[in-house]
């Protein structure tokens, strides 16, 4: 049933690579805090940076959780569905950073990410993941569906910011500088774009 990997590479990287979609799943240290959960999707928005390390980037949205969490304790999984092909689950479990637009790594990391416009997206980080179990698992149960296309609600509605106008919205968005649970969110004002 299911296999532990020692790292990211081969058949394994070339199935995760190739999935319109993905999910993280991360959590506070509080016993009673808020797990969140998100899909991610957009393609050229996922790499695989090494054996043993992912990255991805973070756009504008109406919260902020996973940097939240990841800025407290850093747990993070990554999760992807076969919904097409054999049945295949693979989770990355490890540790997560959000890098800043203001952080000397950001540049390099983003060059990762040819295919993507970061100004279409309003985007705010990379979030790299370092993998600490990598598992795969049957997917018996998840359904058979069809990718039609990527969707361009989400570039057609941030092309149009600029650096001041995604602070002003981030700032009134309740859970973007701080989480459901109050930790601290997304650092504002946002580090001007170097891109």
């Amino acid at each position: 049933m299911g296999k532990t990997y020692e790292r990211i590479d081969g058949r394994l990287r070339a199935f995760i690579e190739a999935q319109p979609l993905f999910f993280t799943a991360t959590a506070p240290l509080a016993a009673d805090g808020t797990v969140n959960l998100s899909p991610k999707g957009l393609k050229g928005s996922f790499a695989v940076l090494d054996e043993l390390t992912v990255a991805y980037l973070d756009f504008a949205g109406s919260n902020a959780e996973t940097i939240a969490h990841l800025r407290e304790n850093g747990r993070i999984t990554l999760m992807w569905c076969a919904f097409q092909g054999p049945p295949t689950i693979v989770r990355v479990h490890g540790r997560g950073e959000p890098v800043f637009r203001d952080d000397p790594r950001f540049p390099e990391l983003l060059a990762r990410f040819p295919d993507i416009d970061p100004g279409a997206h309003g985007l705010r980080a990379v979030i790299v993941v370092t993998a600490e179990l990598v598992r795969d698992t049957c997917g018996y149960a998840v359904p058979f569906m069809s990718y039609d296309s990527e969707r361009d609600l989400h570039a057609r509605r941030f092309a149009r910011e600029d650096d001041e106008s995604l602070n002003t919205y981030f700032t009134k968005k309740e859970h973007v500088a701080t989480s459901l649970d109050g930790l601290p969110g997304l650092p504002l004002p946002l580090p001007p774009s170097t891109v």
